[in-house]
């Protein structure tokens, strides 16, 4: 089959079709748009591994997964491969090159702005059905992975990892400027602007900037006047 021909085909496969196989440059995708998402906590929950994506392919290309067809040969090293080397799909507002039609299908979203999936219960949007499925669980509390260490659960598998390092002690992102180590690239992310100076949220009441969501949202109840955590008559005694 001539190239022109896939391609042809690829696009004639509507994106809002259902299908069924993992899509791997969508799983990067998403995993980066959660993780830009959690730079405001100290240890976030980052986002969920491969198993949890949903980036679909095409049919053509899920039946060559499971058939195990190779259909494409290196002329260098004689190995087979179900892809050709060369990518096909041009994104022309960046530039990048993606050889799935639904990988490129997906990364327009993040030029687009489009997130056709949305929660019905608080109404948020999201680019990736796995970011939607992954949401969901602060809604019903759904926390199916467990530390085999101490017990405790969480949404994602790599929370789960990342937590694990509270026991292993690894902390494998250091700070070129002052050496100090980190769990997480988010914690290593927030670190690194006490270097920098940068201060990415600024009040709208008084514009004052903050280095976390975390230190603006407290600021801001001081324009606002709330009071999100109230202390019983017991409480207030102990503390006295």
């Amino acid at each position: 089959m001539a190239l022109t021909d896939i391609i042809l085909l690829l696009f004639s496969v509507p994106p809002e079709l259902p299908q069924q196989h993992v899509c791997k440059k969508e799983e990067e995708e998403g995993q980066i748009q959660e993780r830009s998402s959690s730079l405001d906590q100290e240890e976030p929950e980052p986002p969920q591994i491969k198993q949890e994506q949903e980036g679909l392919c095409t049919s053509q290309e899920g039946e060559q997964i499971h058939t195990g067809e190779k259909p494409f040969s290196c002329k260098t090293c004689g190995n087979n491969f179900r892809l050709k080397s060369e990518n096909v799909f041009t994104c022309e507002t960046c530039g990048k090159d993606f050889n799935q039609s639904c990988n490129f299908l997906t990364h327009m979203r993040i030029h687009t702005g489009e997130k056709p999936y949305s929660c019905k219960t608080c109404g948020k949007d999201f680019r990736h059905q796995s970011s939607l499925l992954t949401h969901m669980r602060t809604h019903t509390g759904e926390r199916p992975y467990s530390c085999k260490t101490c017990g405790k659960d969480f949404r994602t598998t790599s929370a789960l990892t990342i937590h694990m390092r509270t026991h292993t002690g690894e902390k494998p992102y250091s700070c070129k400027t002052c050496g100090k180590d980190f769990r997480s690239t988010s914690a290593f992310t927030i670190h690194m602007r006490t270097h920098t100076g940068e201060k990415p949220y600024s009040c709208k009441t008084c514009r004052k900037d903050f280095r976390t969501k975390s230190h603006l949202t407290v600021h801001t109840r001081i324009h606002t006047g709330e009071k999100p955590y109230s202390w019983g008559r017991g409480a207030t005694d102990r503390q006295r």
